[in-house]
């Protein structure tokens, strides 16, 4: 899928890949892995993000309503969530990149990902000039995160060899045919004249009402919104341009297995819904590293 966008008077052509880490709407079990996950590449860059960085995007005029209150949520989230705070993302740290295929313990070797010791948010844009589509595609989102890429000044494959671009979405909008799919959220990657290109398509999850895309009980109108961030940020991380990181025999990423797993995680920035992730020392899906 591709399509080109405008933008400083040259065309950019950008080259959508499959949608991967699809969260589902609905409760699913997935079967426990025989083997868990194992690395699917030798490749590097690409499999993980060593050291992650997260840039945002708030798309579209229509941001001008919020509310949930999900735009400065999704900020604090992320500003919160390194250090000894977030024991959600230490589990990460046991995957690596830069070993053969088919690796599924890294022990010492490798590249591993690194628990960040400061926030992993390095930027914010609110890219309000105009209206986002009100039915954006895929090959439209990925645009959007190539812009974000040029907008952040990420034009070089080392400058994206470690971020993900978080494409929110607005109350109201449907991004790939939100809500209909059954689907809260998912994450990609593109290809651009920046190079490889990490994305989220991150919809505005509270239309959907209280309790969806959530397993905890009592849920916030942001529990859901925060689950499927927290899935695809993990997925993203350990599968960075899919699908040359850490996925089972089958195809199923970390967070995929652990769909029906959350707990709330205390940061600095406050309170919010993560959803377990597996763990291959633990044989089985966390929520604590």
């Amino acid at each position: 899928m591709a399509c080109e966008r405008f933008a400083s008077n040259r065309v950019e052509f950008v080259q959508t890949h499959p949608r991967l880490g699809v969260k589902s709407q609905a409760r699913v079990h997935i079967k426990k892995p025989n083997a868990g996950m194992f690395l699917h590449s030798a490749a590097t860059p690409g499999p993980i993000s060593p050291n992650p960085k997260v840039y945002v995007v708030f798309w579209g005029n229509q941001w001008s309503s919020d509310p949930a209150g999900a735009a400065p949520a999704l900020q604090a989230f992320f500003r919160g969530l390194y250090g000894s705070a977030d024991t959600w993302g230490t589990v990460m740290s046991q995957y690596c990149e830069g070993l053969p295929a088919g690796t599924s313990d890294c022990e010492t070797a490798g590249i591993h990902i690194v628990h960040p010791t400061k926030t992993p948010l390095a930027g914010v844009w609110f890219d309000n000039a105009t209206a986002a589509p009100s039915k954006s595609s895929q090959a439209q989102i990925g645009a959007e995160a190539a812009a974000a890429a040029a907008h952040f000044g990420n034009t070089t494959k080392a400058s994206n060899a470690n971020a993900q671009y978080v494409i929110a979405s607005a109350t109201g909008t449907h991004p790939d045919g939100f809500p209909k799919g059954g689907f809260c959220g998912w994450h990609s990657s593109v290809s651009s004249t920046s190079g490889t290109l990490a994305y989220t398509n991150l919809p505005y999850v509270p239309d959907l009402g209280v309790g969806v895309c959530t397993t905890l009980a009592n849920a916030s109108p942001l529990d859901g919104y925060f689950s499927t961030e927290s899935h695809e940020y993990n997925e993203s991380v350990t599968d960075l341009w899919p699908s040359m990181g850490w996925l089972t025999k089958n195809g199923y990423e970390s967070a995929d297995l652990c769909i029906s797993s959350d707990a709330r995680l205390t940061l600095k920035t406050g309170t919010f819904d993560v959803q377990g992730v597996w763990s291959n020392s633990a044989n089985s899906c966390v929520t604590r590293g």
